[in-house]
């Protein structure tokens, strides 16, 4: 609960509490006095429900727009995670291809130019 929130709850306590001593206090016969206790309570609980209302409604906005937010972090991140796979391959690729360029010199290397290649071939994104 923010600060302005605790300020206009403590402001709404402040105005009831006062409301309902005036009331009990003033020089009236007791049936007006439960009458106008009575009206308070349904004005301050009327009150209540509304700011209860705007509360909620501000709250549902704010998920919303965070949920938003996140769902977008989510694709950024698959997009990422695409490119980098992508690059991996093509790495895995030229290494394959170079290693397997020169078989001729180097005995021996045919295997391990097949098994990066085959190693490359099944990267995928």
């Amino acid at each position: 609960m923010n600060s302005g929130s605790k300020v206009l709850l403590g402001v709404l306590a402040g105005a009831a509490t006062g409301a309902i001593l005036g009331v009990l206090f003033a020089p009236e016969k007791g049936e007006e006095t439960r009458r106008r206790l009575s009206e308070g309570s349904r004005d301050f609980t009327d009150n209540l429900k509304e700011k209860s209302r705007g509360f909620a409604d501000a709250a549902v906005d704010k998920f919303e727009a965070v949920k938003e937010s996140a769902a977008g972090l989510v694709e950024q991140g698959r997009a990422k995670a695409s490119s980098v796979a992508g690059g991996v391959k093509s790495a895995a690729s030229n290494v394959a291809s170079r290693v397997s360029g020169g078989t001729g010199s180097h005995p021996g290397t045919t295997g391990l130019g097949a098994g990066i290649s085959a190693a490359g071939s099944n990267i995928t994104e």
